[in-house]
């Protein structure tokens, strides 16, 4: 059964306002939250937090406490997955976080040895992050490819909470973008909203998901909170894969994004083709 808000949202993209829309309620959430609280600007790892709607816009809210926790959740599930190949964040000479946001993920990483980059379509939250926290590189992508980087640029690349916001006709050429950008043999992981997320589902939509098929909510709102995609085990090891050598799935692995799971790819070491720079 459709709930009345998602009626509305449906109304509202009739008309093209349902993105428009959702960011002013996105806006007027995370007000609210701040003013139900005492919000500290500095962080316990000494950096600033982002102003409270664009926190809300990449955590879903605005508590700072969370901000906090959860990016620290979400880094130490990369240190896991990446253990499991004999391989660490402090061994990458340059990574990227594909996705940035306002760094809630990147500040965990800035005692790192090698280069850290992030990037994002937000330029409000890429702008921040040059700002503030000085550490890592930061560049503003389109939400579409290409990314600003030259071909075998990286050693390892993450994306959470990423593909899950945006349909089938982006994450095609973004899956085959991240593969020109990063080296072979390089690492990639990425959050996916996999069976956890299936009470969230109609009946219809579930019987697709069991099928082992693709399915996306709202897509015209790609790269926002509003698009949502559901990502079922099988698809992930098939068309999802593709050009990459699947490593492993770790089903609702992605802490910090709270029962996401967390795929684990690789560029094949024999794929040398550099690709076009941008």
């Amino acid at each position: 059964m459709t709930s009345p808000k998602e009626l509305l949202v449906l109304a509202l993209g009739l008309v093209g306002l349902a993105t428009p829309a959702y960011r002013v309620y996105e806006r007027l959430l995370a007000r609210r939250e701040r003013q139900q609280v005492d919000a500290p600007t500095i962080g316990a790892d000494g950096l600033p937090f982002p102003p409270a709607a664009l926190m809300h816009s990449v955590a879903g809210t605005a508590d700072t406490d969370w901000f906090l926790e959860g990016g620290g959740k979400a880094a130490q599930a990369l240190r896991d997955i990446l253990a499991h190949q004999d391989q660490s964040l402090d061994q990458m000479e340059r990574l990227l976080e594909f996705g940035c946001g306002c760094g809630r993920v990147v500040r965990q990483l800035q005692d790192l040895p090698g280069q850290v980059h992030g990037c994002d379509w937000n330029e409000r939250a890429t702008d921040w992050c040059r700002r503030n926290l000085g550490f890592a590189h930061f560049e503003q992508n389109t939400l579409a490819p290409p990314l600003p980087y030259d071909a075998q640029s990286f050693d390892f690349i993450y994306a959470l909470s990423v593909f899950t916001h945006m349909g089938e006709d982006l994450q095609r050429p973004w899956m085959d973008e991240l593969r020109r950008v990063l080296k072979p043999g390089g690492l990639l992981v990425l959050s996916t909203h996999g069976r956890r997320y299936g009470e969230r589902l109609s009946g219809a939509e579930r019987r697709t998901f069991e099928r082992g098929e693709f399915l996306v909510r709202h897509v015209q709102g790609a790269g926002t909170n509003l698009c949502s995609s559901f990502h079922p085990e099988a698809y992930l090891r098939g068309a999802f894969s593709g050009g990459f050598e699947l490593l492993e799935i770790v089903l609702e692995g992605a802490r910090g994004n709270p029962h996401q799971d967390l795929t684990l790819l690789r560029r094949p070491r024999s794929d040398s083709a550099s690709g076009a720079s941008a």
